[in-house]
């Protein structure tokens, strides 16, 4: 059963931008406190890039800070991450994120966003 389904990852050059969309089953999301994109770099451990939650309440990491934008979209479902001016720091699995109100977490299975010329 497949519960939230990222898409947009893709092979950019330094600094160009992609949008990612992360589609969420409307039992997640109609149950959902908060959520999250995360991202993982080879070698690396997951880190938080941004979050938001169901009142609308934006958090951003410091390292893309001013560069990328979270959003959402409850008639859709669907959360967004606006990325811009890549860099090849950049590069990494992003993963969704969700938790519910009852504290389930769930995440999808990762799109791939490179960043090189």
């Amino acid at each position: 059963q497949v519960q939230l389904v990222e898409s947009g990852g893709g092979l950019v050059q330094p600094g160009g931008s992609l949008k990612l969309s992360c589609v969420a089953s409307k039992s997640i999301y109609s149950l959902n406190k908060v959520m999250a994109w995360y991202r993982q770099a080879p070698g690396k451990q997951r880190e938080l890039v941004a979050n938001v939650t169901w009142g609308g309440r934006r958090s951003i990491a410091d390292s893309v800070q001013g560069r990328f934008t979270i959003s959402r979209d409850n008639a859709q479902t669907t959360m967004y991450l606006q990325m811009n001016s890549l860099k090849s720091e950049d590069t990494a699995v992003y993963y969704c994120n969700a938790v519910t109100v009852d504290d389930r977490a769930y995440w999808g299975q990762g799109t791939q966003v490179t960043v090189s010329s």
